[in-house]
């Protein structure tokens, strides 16, 4: 019981520590998007923030990205009716996802594909295509810092608490 509880609160105190100085400091460099950090060090998390899939799960989440930019400017130049369009974007895409991911699944982790182009279509789907600037880079590296400061950072700084707590 007392080993539950001296990690429950190491990662309470890493969680309270370290995403809201990502919270507070992104905005100095640009990024508008920094939940998307959060995100994405959340579904890290699910892997257990294992440092060997720090790479796959980053590597996801950029093509995502990337897929995002692909899918929104696809519904933009398309004629066909909007949920025609949205169908056969996410048809067409979701499965070339899953197809090219599956084929690199040693670089590249498909859940975290899929994930990233749903964050980045709820933030560039709704947008023009013509303003999307520095958008899909905004949520790219919001996408890496939650994978490597918030995950892989905050992981080994929690364990360095443990490790100085039971001593």
């Amino acid at each position: 019981m007392k080993e539950k509880w001296i990690n429950a609160l190491t990662l309470a105190f890493t969680v309270a520590l370290l995403p809201p100085i990502w919270a507070v400091v992104s905005p100095y460099f640009g990024e508008t998007v920094g939940a998307v950090a959060l995100i994405c060090a959340g579904l890290f998390a699910c892997l257990g923030n294992d440092i060997k899939m720090a790479v796959p799960v980053s590597l996801g989440f950029l093509c995502g990205d990337i897929w995002a930019v692909i899918a929104t400017n696809v519904m933009a130049a398309s004629t066909l009716g909007a949920n025609a369009t949205v169908y056969l974007t996410l048809f067409v895409m979701g499965g070339l996802a899953v197809i090219i991911g599956s084929a690199l699944e040693k670089f590249i982790f498909v859940p975290a594909w899929l994930a990233g182009w749903a964050i980045g279509l709820t933030i560039m789907g709704p947008m023009d295509v013509t303003l999307l600037g520095s958008m899909p880079v905004q949520i790219g590296v919001a996408m890496l810092a939650g994978v490597w400061y918030v995950g892989v950072v905050g992981d080994l700084f929690q364990k360095m608490l443990v490790k100085i707590i039971k001593k």
